[in-house]
């Protein structure tokens, strides 16, 4: 009689796979952890309300692209479990973007519509940053599986395309904002073209497979 049982990989790997997803889930919530502790302690500085902006603004920028890097990942690696995250990390995307925003608004200029109206007009990074936030809001609520059978998923990847363009325009609005050092929003764009032209790469190579 056959005593070793069945195999193991598979539900292992299942088992392994369900954890993943709470474990990044906690993960993506330390940057919001650390951030209220600082505040808290009174860690934020000389200009608090430009750390908090920054803070968040770049964590939504990291979010956009890890967000664009599942697919390639799920493509290059073999890792299709990898796709059950992408919803996950867009949302928190949309909301470290959300926390930029409303700091902007609530702890920089006071909930002055005037004055916020007028530097939205008269910055243009400022104005690149809050069309890129607006970019976000559909994609975020039609992230559900409701929203992809109510738009079919041809119209609901072409909508999420503009991804791409939220995550160009948040990237251009880092690069007009900094005032000194300038590398870390030109390496966010150099990951981003990357993206995009691994994807670029692949539909052009399956159009010519599929000749």
């Amino acid at each position: 009689m056959d005593t070793t049982g069945p195999p193991q990989g598979k539900p292992r790997r299942r088992g392994a796979n369900r954890l993943i997803k709470p474990a990044i889930f906690l993960a993506a919530l330390l940057p919001f952890a650390f951030l209220a502790w600082d505040a808290a302690k009174g860690d934020l500085g000389a200009n608090p309300i430009e750390e908090v902006e920054h803070r968040t603004g770049r964590w939504a920028l990291y979010f956009l692209l890890i967000t664009l890097a599942v697919s390639p990942i799920r493509r290059l690696g073999g890792w299709n479990a990898v796709i059950r995250l992408r919803r996950m990390l867009g949302l928190f995307a949309f909301f470290y973007a959300t926390l930029h925003v409303s700091a902007f608004i609530g702890l920089d200029m006071f909930f002055d519509w005037g004055d916020i109206v007028a530097d939205v007009i008269e910055r243009p990074w400022i104005t690149i940053g809050m069309l890129s936030w607006l970019l976000l809001v559909p994609l975020a609520i039609t992230s559900t599986k409701g929203w992809i059978r109510r738009l079919g998923g041809r119209r609901w990847n072409l909508l999420h395309r503009l991804a791409y363009v939220a995550a160009s325009g948040g990237t251009i609005h880092y690069y007009l904002a900094v005032k000194q050092d300038v590398s870390r929003p030109v390496l966010f764009g150099a990951i981003l073209v990357l993206l995009l032209g691994v994807r670029i790469a692949w539909r052009f190579a399956d159009a010519m497979k599929a000749r």
